[in-house]
């Protein structure tokens, strides 16, 4: 059992986050826990199911509102506003919202109609992350995505235009067959529709994806590492600041739900293969996962959760380093007692050797990876195993 409880442990900030597993088309490359949807989806049914669940874990509130909301999948957009209306008004009946709650639905360019997103925002989602991948024809046809650069384009219009003044592209690079040219097109493209946010990360090969069993040829290291340091150059160029491996934002446009998660706060999972991470005040820390095949999770008589696992004190310095050094900045050094009831100096040794290195910085305010150690954050993170 976790023993973390000791001086200086607080209770973290609180965020929710809603699976909702279909989608149109499974894409070649997702790992994710999401099913191509029938000609209905069992709305009502799964709504229902999603706020028993949340009943279930509402002993784990301890009293605090939600600071944000994430709608991820599958395509969340499939759902009506009408789902999404009783699903939030249910939600905010059981857990109080923060007054500037950051509530956020994954949306993609070919779900998007201006009717829907206009009543998506009246519900009080203010923010979209819309998933574009590229907006190359051939790009987008090998990443078996079902909208065209033009839909992607129009999708970002049609945000605006519905009153979403706070969105996020998805974008990818590191595409089959892709050159430094294809790869900044896209990101000027992306950065010419004005998001708040952009995520830009690398596409990689997951085990259990058809590109893992049928692996399509990807850039070689040099073109990779070009990528990466020209687009880097070009969103910073654009008034996008990297705060965390993948995540570049303007100013003050810091996905909030994001930096919860990577500053170790909690959050709720409700929904298929949901996931979660919860304190109590005692300073007891878990991690835990939801039933992951809808049909089993819309079954009534089954259980919502599928397991849990309670962290031992030798393994948090690993979990509250895995999230926290991915953060551009670091976090102050306290947050790491305030987050796992440890002691500071339990670190000592390790960050020595860390900084010694030169993979974290030499502050003693601050626990932040250098320029390397983001680079080699597996390196980095190896010294703090249990």
């Amino acid at each position: 059992m976790s023993t973390s409880a000791g001086g200086g442990f607080q209770l973290p900030p609180l965020a929710l986050y809603i699976h909702i597993p279909w989608c149109v088309k499974k894409c070649p490359y997702c790992d994710f826990n999401s099913h191509a949807a029938g000609p209905t989806l069992p709305e009502q049914a799964y709504v229902d199911a999603l706020l028993a669940d949340l009943d279930e874990e509402l002993p784990q509130v301890h009293g605090r509102p939600l600071t944000s909301i994430f709608f991820g999948g599958g395509t969340p957009s499939l759902f009506s506003a009408q789902a999404l209306g009783r699903l939030l008004e249910g939600v905010e009946r059981r857990v109080p919202f923060a007054p500037d709650i950051e509530i956020t639905l994954e949306a993609n360019p070919g779900t998007f109609e201006q009717a829907k997103f206009a009543a998506y925002r009246a519900l009080g989602i203010n923010r979209l992350s819309i998933g574009v991948q590229s907006f190359q024809a051939d790009k987008l046809q090998a990443l078996g995505r079902i909208h065209n650069g033009v839909e992607a384009v129009r999708a970002a219009d049609m945000a605006r235009a519905a009153g979403f003044d706070n969105f996020n592209l998805d974008l990818m690079h590191g595409l089959p067959n892709q050159s430094l040219d294809d790869a900044l097109d896209d990101l000027r493209t992306a950065i010419a529709q004005a998001p708040t946010h952009l995520s830009w990360y690398q596409l990689t090969l997951e085990p259990n994806t058809v590109f893992w069993s049928q692996p399509p040829t990807l850039p070689e290291d040099d073109i990779l590492w070009d990528i990466q340091e020209a687009g880097q150059a070009l969103l910073a160029e654009h008034g996008y600041a990297q705060y965390e491996v993948s995540a570049y934002a303007q100013p003050d446009r810091a996905a909030r739900h994001n930096l919860n998660y990577w500053t170790f706060g909690d959050f709720l999972g409700i929904g298929a293969g949901a996931h979660a991470k919860l304190s109590s005040p005692q300073g007891v820390i878990k991690r835990s996962w939801k039933t992951r095949l809808p049909k089993d999770y819309l079954d009534a008589g089954k259980r919502f959760s599928a397991g849990e696992r309670l962290l031992e004190a030798d393994e948090l310095p690993f979990e509250f380093l895995m999230n926290v050094l991915r953060l551009t900045d670091g976090v102050a050094s306290e947050l790491f007692s305030a987050r796992t009831g440890l002691p500071l100096a339990l670190l000592a040794g390790a960050r020595t050797e860390a900084e010694r290195r030169g993979l974290l910085h030499r502050d003693p305010a601050r626990l932040s990876a250098t320029r390397e150690g983001q680079l080699f954050l597996n390196d980095l993170l190896q010294h703090f195993l249990p």
